[in-house]
C-alpha cells in the first residue's frame, strides 16, 4: 500500500452516500387489520362508545336478570317492560352499524375475519332477544348485546387511539418543516416565499434559531445544527461550507446560506414519514396469523354452535334453552382481543424504532431479525468512519508529541487531503497551540516543505525520505515497521533533515464498533466483515474489534456472492452496508440493513434503515425485534386462551355438573381479555433500547 499522502492511497470500498429519493407514495391509511382510517374513525368510535354507554344504563336497570342479581326493582309504568328493548335497539343500530358495514367486504371477498365475527355475535344476540321479547318466551340477551357493543366500541377506540399515539412521530415530523423560507435572489436580496415554491438550486438564508426549510448544501456561513429530531443525535452538528443540511432540523447561532438539493416529497423528512407510515400499515407474519385465526374462529364458532345444538337436542329435546345455548356460543366466540393483539404491538414497535433512529421499511424484516445468526458488516463507513485519522505517533529524543503535532498540523494547514485533515483533527482533539510556518511549498508526489523559526521542515511519506536520503532508526524505525504490518500509512515530520516524529494514519474505527460487536456476540450472533480493502487492513480492524470472519479485497459486484456462501452453510444472514455499492448484497441477505446519514432514507434494497451511522443501532434492531415478537406471541396466547376456555363452557360441557356459562359472564371475560392485551402491548414501551 502506497504511503505517500499526496496520492489517493487508501482505497475506500464504498461510494458516497447518494441514494435516490423514493418517489412520493399515496399515503397509506390502513394501520391495522380492519381496513379502517384510524385518524377519522377514532373520533367516531369514541363518540359512539360514550353515547352507547349512556344508552346502556336504562337497558341494565330495566333488565329482569340484573334486578334479580342485585336485588332491586325499577318503578313499574305502562310500557316499562319495553324500555330495555327500545334502548337496546337504538344501541344496535347506532353502535353496531359500523361493525356490520366493515363485515361487508369480508363477506364479499369470502374471507371471514374479525368484523364478521363481531357482526355475527351482535346480530345473533339482537335477533334472538327481539324474538324473545316479541314471543315473551325468554328474557333475551338485550343487556348482554348492549354491553358487547360497548366493549367492541371501546376496544376499537382504544386501538385506534393507541395507533394514533404510536404514529405521533409522524405528526411531530410533519410539524418540523417550516411553512416559509427566505430565498436569496441573484441580486442578493432576500424574499420570503412559501416552502412549496422552492426549487432545486435555489439559494436560501437560514437565520439563527430557524428551521431549515429543505435539504441542501451549505455554501456560506458556519453554525451548529440540531439534528436530534431526524437522526436522534443529541449533540448539535457543526456545519460549514460543503456540509449537507436536512430539512426540518434547527439552526443554531450562526447564519447559513444553503443551496437547495431536495424539496417536498424528495426531502429526507418526507422519506422518513413515508417509511414510518408504510411500516405501520404493512402486516407482519404474526399479524397475518392473527387474521387467519379470526377466519378459522368464524368456522369454529359455527361448528361448535351446530354441535351444541345437536348435543342439547339429543340430551333434552328441542327447547328454547337449546337456542339460548347456541346463541351464547356465537356471542362469546367474538375475540376482539385477537384483533387488538398484533396491530397495537406493530404500531408501538414502529414508533419506538423511529424514535431510536431505526426506520422499518418492511415489517417482515424486523420480525425476522430475531432469527439472524450471522451479521455481515461492510467495513468502510460502517465499522469505520471512512476518514483518515492519526491512530498512533512516535517522537524522537528531545521532542514531545504536542510540539510535533503542532508543527505537523501547521504544515498541513492548507491541504484538503484526507491525511492532512486527519493530522489537523488530531491536533484539534489534543488542543495543541498553533505555530507559524512560512514559505509553504508542495513537493509533487512526495510531501510538503516550509520554514519554521529559520529551519526547513518537511512532512511526507517514504518517498520524501528517498528524496532526502533519510532512513528511520531506533524507535521510529520500529514504529514504521509495526504500522506497515497493520497496513497503516506513515507520515514523517523532518526538521533540518532529522526525522523528529512519525504519524500512523488509518481509517478510524468508530468508537461504538467494539461495543456493538461485543453486544452482538453476547446475543449469540456471529460477526463477519466485508471490504474491498487489503487483507492487512481488514485483519487489523478485525483484530481490534474481535470479528469472527473476514472477507477482504472483495469487489463491489462480488459482495453478494459472499452473502450467498454464508447462506449455503445454513446461516441466516443480515447485511449491514451503506446501500450504494452494497445494494446487491443487501438484497441477497435475509435482512438488509442500510446504515447512513439522515438524507439517505429511501434505500430500496434494505428492509431496515438506520438514520445514524452508528453500529450500536444495529444492536437496537435485534433488541426491538425480540421484544416485539415476544409481545406478539404473548398477546396471541392471551387472546386465544379466552376462546379455548370460553367456547366449551358456553357450549355446556360442564352442564352435567350444574355449571353453564352465561353470555353475561362470557362478555366480562372477553372484555378482560381485551384489556389485558392492550396493557401488555403498552408494556413494550418499557423496553430500554437506549441501553442497547
Amino acid at each position: 500500500m502506497q504511503s505517500d499522502h499526496t496520492h489517493g492511497m487508501h482505497h475506500q470500498d464504498h461510494d458516497q452516500h447518494a441514494h435516490p429519493q423514493q418517489p412520493a407514495k399515496q399515503a397509506a391509511h390502513d394501520h391495522g387489520g380492519h381496513g379502517v382510517d384510524h385518524s377519522g374513525h377514532e373520533i367516531m368510535f369514541r363518540n359512539r362508545f360514550w353515547v352507547s354507554l349512556v344508552l346502556t344504563i336504562p337497558v341494565l336497570l330495566f333488565s329482569p336478570m340484573i334486578q334479580d342479581w342485585f336485588g332491586f326493582s325499577m318503578p313499574a309504568f305502562p310500557g316499562s317492560n319495553l324500555v330495555g328493548p327500545a334502548f337496546a335497539i337504538i344501541i344496535f343500530i347506532y353502535g353496531g352499524l359500523p361493525f356490520l358495514q366493515m363485515a361487508v367486504p369480508e363477506v364479499r371477498n369470502r374471507q371471514p375475519g374479525m368484523m364478521l365475527l363481531i357482526s355475527l355475535a351482535i346480530s345473533v344476540a339482537f335477533l334472538y332477544s327481539l324474538f324473545a321479547a316479541v314471543t315473551n318466551t325468554s328474557m333475551g340477551f338485550f343487556w348482554e348485546m348492549a354491553t358487547l357493543i360497548d366493549v367492541m366500541l371501546l376496544g376499537h377506540w382504544l386501538e385506534m387511539r393507541s395507533v394514533r399515539q404510536a404514529s405521533g412521530a409522524l405528526d411531530q415530523l410533519a410539524k418540523l418543516m417550516p411553512d416559509t423560507a427566505e430565498r436569496i435572489s441573484d441580486s442578493g436580496e432576500t424574499q420570503s416565499v412559501n416552502v412549496t415554491e422552492l426549487n432545486n438550486g435555489d439559494l436560501i438564508l437560514v437565520r439563527p434559531g430557524a428551521s431549515v426549510p429543505a435539504d441542501g448544501e451549505v455554501e456560506d456561513g458556519r453554525s451548529e445544527v440540531n439534528e436530534a429530531m431526524i437522526t436522534g443525535e443529541s449533540k448539535p452538528v457543526q456545519k460549514e461550507p460543503g456540509a449537507k443540511v436536512i430539512g426540518g432540523t434547527i439552526n443554531g447561532d450562526g447564519s447559513l446560506r444553503v443551496r437547495v438539493t431536495a424539496t417536498g416529497d424528495e426531502t429526507a423528512l418526507a422519506g422518513i414519514m413515508r417509511l414510518v407510515e408504510d411500516a405501520q400499515s404493512s402486516k407482519s407474519n404474526t399479524q397475518i396469523l392473527a387474521d387467519k385465526a379470526a377466519g378459522w374462529l368464524f368456522y369454529v364458532a359455527l361448528s361448535v354452535a351446530a354441535l351444541t345444538a345437536v348435543a342439547w337436542v339429543i340430551a333434552i329435546g328441542w327447547q328454547l334453552d337449546v337456542l339460548e345455548r347456541v346463541v351464547t356460543v356465537l356471542v362469546i366466540a367474538c375475540p376482539h382481543a385477537l384483533g387488538l393483539a398484533i396491530p397495537l404491538v406493530v404500531a408501538i414497535s414502529t414508533a419506538m424504532g423511529a424514535n431510536n433512529g431505526i426506520l422499518v421499511r418492511d415489517r417482515l424484516a424486523l420480525e425476522a431479525a430475531r432469527e439472524i445468526d450471522t451479521i455481515v458488516f461492510d467495513k468502510t463507513g460502517t465499522l469505520t468512519e471512512g476518514r483518515f485519522g492519526v491512530v498512533d505517533l512516535v517522537t524522537a529524543a528531545g521532542w514531545d508529541e504536542q510540539r510535533a503535532l503542532a508543527l505537523a498540523s501547521a504544515l498541513e494547514g492548507d491541504s484538503e487531503h484526507p491525511i492532512a485533515r486527519g493530522i489537523r483533527d488530531k491536533a484539534d482533539e489534543r488542543g495543541v497551540a498553533a505555530v507559524t510556518v512560512s514559505d509553504f511549498e508542495a513537493i509533487k508526489g512526495r510531501g510538503i516543505q516550509a520554514n519554521h523559526e529559520g529551519k526547513t521542515v518537511y512532512a511526507g511519506g517514504p518517498r520524501l525520505l528517498e528524496m532526502l536520503n533519510l532512513t528511520p532508526s531506533g524507535d521510529v524505525a520500529e514504529f514504521a515497521r509495526r504500522a506497515n504490518d497493520a497496513a497503516q500509512s506513515v507520515i514523517y515530520l523532518i526538521v533540518d533533515e532529522q526525522i523528529v516524529a512519525a504519524f500512523a494514519l488509518a481509517d478510524v474505527v468508530r468508537a461504538e464498533s467494539k461495543q456493538a460487536v461485543d453486544r452482538l456476540h453476547a446475543m449469540g450472533i456471529q460477526i463477519a466483515m466485508l471490504t474491498g480493502d487489503s487483507e492487512a487492513v481488514a485483519r487489523s480492524v478485525a483484530r481490534e474489534l474481535g470479528i469472527d470472519t473476514v472477507f477482504a479485497e472483495v469487489l463491489p459486484e462480488h459482495k453478494d456472492q459472499k452473502i450467498a456462501e454464508l447462506q449455503k452453510q445454513g446461516q441466516k444472514v443480515a447485511m449491514v452496508g451503506d446501500g450504494v455499492n452494497d445494494a446487491p448484497a443487501l438484497t441477497r441477505a435475509d435482512i438488509g440493513i442500510a446504515i447512513g446519514s439522515g438524507t439517505d432514507v429511501a434505500i430500496e434494497s434494505a428492509g431496515i434503515i438506520l438514520v445514524r451511522s452508528n453500529p450500536l443501532d444495529v444492536v437496537k434492531i435485534f433488541e426491538l425485534s425480540r421484544a416485539t415478537y415476544r409481545k406478539m406471541i404473548e398477546n396471541l396466547i392471551w387472546a386465544t386462551a379466552y376462546n379455548v376456555v370460553a367456547l366449551p363452557l358456553a357450549a355446556g360441557v360442564l352442564a352435567p355438573v350444574g355449571f353453564v356459562l352465561s353470555p353475561a359472564v362470557g362478555a366480562v371475560f372477553m372484555s378482560l381479555s381485551t384489556v389485558i392485551v392492550a396493557i401488555n402491548a403498552q408494556l413494550l414501551r418499557r423496553t430500554d433500547l437506549a441501553a442497547a
